[in-house]
């Protein structure tokens, strides 16, 4: 049971390294080959870039971002959607990513606003709970000088103490 557990994701590694590698040789000789067909069919291979001007089939150059100006203008270059240009496709991924960082922004700042809302809402509870504790000590003191007060008259000791005078 152990050895089916290891054996199981060796082989599959090994598996989607052999797809990779075959994928990857053949790729420059699939697009080339493709020239003078159709756009529809040329893109069927996600590496192959299609030139509407030259109708040709080449396979996309992946050490430069962009493909460059003297294989394929941007307005004419193919990639992924025969209908949509290689530029409009770039235009159109910035402005999803920039939408995509202001949203996240904006959830950013409007979940800081609101924890600091709510510590802000759980320090005056807190103060208000202090104040309340404050106000029943001081009443508690005031019953209790009474208290005294009274016991103080009632057995006389309400008026000055005569051994004051020596303090």
């Amino acid at each position: 049971m152990m050895d089916l557990r290891i054996l199981l994701p060796a082989l599959l590694l090994v598996f989607c390294l052999a797809t990779v590698f075959a994928q990857s040789s053949a790729p420059g000789q699939a697009c080339e080959a493709k020239n003078g067909t159709s756009c529809e069919e040329c893109l069927k291979n996600v590496t192959c870039l299609w030139c509407i001007t030259t109708k040709m089939c080449v396979t996309y150059p992946v050490r430069t971002i962009l493909p460059p100006h003297a294989l394929c203008p941007l307005n004419d270059a193919r990639w992924g959607l025969c209908w949509m240009n290689f530029q409009t496709l770039i235009i159109t991924l910035a402005v999803i990513g920039g939408v995509i960082i202001i949203a996240f922004l904006v959830c950013l700042f409007c979940c800081c606003k609101c924890e600091n809302f709510g510590s802000k809402r759980f320090e005056a509870k807190m103060q208000r709970q202090a104040d309340k504790t404050k106000t029943k000590q001081e009443e508690r003191r005031a019953e209790m000088k009474q208290r005294h007060d009274e016991i103080r008259k009632k057995y006389g000791l309400s008026g000055q103490n005569p051994y004051s005078r020596f303090a």
